[in-house]
């Protein structure tokens, strides 16, 4: 009788609906960015990049749902929790200046603060047994199962490129900070949600790829300062990236 009640009484819906519109309430109030965010200049399409940069608005249905919004949510708490199993481990992690909870994070602004990021962590040291070089830059992120097993088997400069170019560049411009981090290889965690297995790779410092990214953020400053639109990642609007594009109808009806 219980199952059935609460099946036909819909109270699932009405609390999930609640908590949604709450969540897409707190993130319209949000302040929009202002700059271009260094993990997000390794997408493959730049002129995605420049309507984001520019504050485009997005498609109709194009915002955060509810839902994405909890599975945001909840990527950073596994962080949280990655950040204290490594430190259990023996790293000597530092997350936040001064390790204090309500410290600055540590990041980087370059090209008149038109160009931002901040790094998840500095490993200042660790065990020897581990064979970690420091000070080494650390990034997390959590994936579903399937894009964890990829990142495994592959690696994350092939599996994500997007974190590769992300990782490259914050140990580029955070060298001027931290003194010797681009020398040490980056360390990479990406812990699998369905499973919370965790995998953790070490990444050599890539210059080029590093000035590559540089060069397009330059790039997408100057041509949205110019009025001008950078080129489209396709030929047709049913490639995969336009198709889950939140500014696709805007892109695909302008110019080419």
């Amino acid at each position: 009788m219980t199952l059935d009640y609460n099946h036909r009484s819909g109270i699932a819906e009405r609390i999930n609906a609640a908590v949604d519109a709450a969540l897409e309430a707190e993130r319209a109030e949000t302040p929009q960015r202002d700059y271009l965010g260094g993990s997000r200049l390794g997408h493959p399409c730049e002129r995605a990049l420049q309507f984001e940069f520019a504050g485009a608005p997005k498609d109709e249905g194009g915002d955060f749902t509810g839902q994405s919004l909890r599975i945001f949510a909840i990527g950073h708490q596994l962080e949280d929790l990655a950040i204290r199993w490594l430190r259990a481990a023996g790293l000597d992690l530092y997350t936040r200046k001064g390790n204090r909870p309500d410290g600055a994070q540590f990041g980087f602004k370059v090209a008149g603060g038109r160009i931002r990021g901040h790094v998840d962590g500095i490993i200042a040291d660790a065990p020897a047994a581990l064979g970690l070089r420091t000070p080494a830059l650390w990034e997390c992120k959590t994936m579903n199962a399937r894009n964890w097993r990829d990142t495994v088997a592959r690696g994350v400069s092939v599996a994500k490129p997007v974190y590769a170019a992300q990782i490259a560049l914050y140990q580029a411009y955070m060298e001027g900070t931290v003194p010797g981090i681009s020398a040490a290889p980056a360390l990479f965690t990406a812990i699998n949600k369905d499973t919370a297995e965790l995998h953790h790779e070490l990444v050599p410092f890539d210059a080029d790829l590093a000035q590559r990214m540089s060069d397009r953020g330059v790039r997408i400053l100057q041509a949205t300062d110019a009025g001008e639109l950078l080129p489209r990642i396709a030929r047709n609007p049913d490639f995969f990236e336009c198709r889950f594009c939140p500014w696709s109808e805007r892109c695909w009806s302008l110019p080419a």
